[in-house]
């Protein structure tokens, strides 16, 4: 079972301590660090935050969220052999040619060491602020991922959607990875699941029920198939638990990744959990 961090970007390690942060999971055989991601935070915002009960998220409208590809190329920097990723950006507010070129030169740079996780957002007044229709977001995120695949693969590049349309463009560098950066879809509900089946490298529905994640694999296996794609090819990211039954259950379902907070305010701290949290679960995955 490979092991990762979530919220990576945030809390005591949002400035230059990232470096300790990055330099502990690879040191401990971590095998990815995934960032969040917000544009601006829309003072007391009415929109309900999806992953947790309260519907608040945590930090609030004050917390500290760096920008993740700016982030993560700091941490390429300090690092050999960690994944970097994003768990998630919000594609449908970037323009997928400019984003392309971010994307490209990262991979590059790391020798292909990015992972791209996106998702579609749940911040309605966010959107507003950066003048994008929020009603569109979905569509925007499903051309945005086209786009991508073709500008980092073709040379010159084209794509047409109803949003996104472009004609014999050039984007170079391309990525170290030469089929293109992997692509998870980030999100816990049916829609996210079954874009997951069509057009996802991977899946990523950060929740914690593990009846919730049967019922979003059956989905997303589904959506694969349906499409001629094989649903096995298909990297499944989870919350980590140290429960043997949910681990169990876990590993039936495909799950290969499991995600941890990076809890801790010092290098020591942040090791013993780190290291904790990798001891309870190989000791029961083996």
């Amino acid at each position: 079972m490979k092991l990762g961090i979530i919220f990576a970007n945030t809390t005591f390690w949002a400035d230059e301590s990232a470096s300790i942060l990055a330099k502990t999971c690879e040191e401990l055989d971590f095998d990815s660090v995934w960032t969040v991601e917000h544009v601006v935070l829309p003072e007391d915002f009415k929109s309900p935050y999806p992953y947790t009960p309260s519907g608040k998220m945590p930090g609030g409208d004050k917390a500290v969220i760096p920008d993740p590809i700016i982030w993560l190329a700091y941490l390429a920097s300090v690092t050999t052999k960690l994944k970097l990723a994003t768990g998630i950006v919000i594609l449908p507010q970037r323009n997928p040619l400019m984003f392309a070129k971010e994307i490209a030169t990262l991979d590059m740079l790391s020798k292909g060491r990015v992972i791209l996780g996106v998702g579609i957002g749940w911040l309605k007044e966010e959107f507003e602020a950066l003048d994008i229709d929020f009603k569109t977001r979905a569509a925007r995120t499903e051309e945005s991922i086209g786009a991508l695949r073709s500008l980092w693969t073709q040379d010159p590049a084209s794509f047409h959607g109803d949003i996104i349309s472009f004609d014999n463009m050039r984007s170079n560098p391309k990525p170290f990875q030469r089929d293109g950066v992997p692509i998870v879809i980030g999100g816990h509900s049916q829609s996210a699941a079954k874009r997951a089946g069509r057009l996802g490298n991977g899946f990523f529905p950060a929740i914690q029920d593990p009846d919730a994640l049967a019922e979003l694999v059956i989905t997303m296996k589904q959506s694969a198939i349906d499409c001629n794609r094989n649903p096995d090819d298909i990297e499944i990211t989870f919350p980590a638990s140290f429960d043997k039954a949910v681990l169990e259950r876990f590993a039936e379902l495909g799950v290969s990744r499991l995600v941890v907070p990076p809890l801790g305010k010092n290098k020591e701290e942040l090791a013993d959990f780190l290291g904790n949290c990798k001891n309870d679960i190989l000791k029961i995955t083996g």
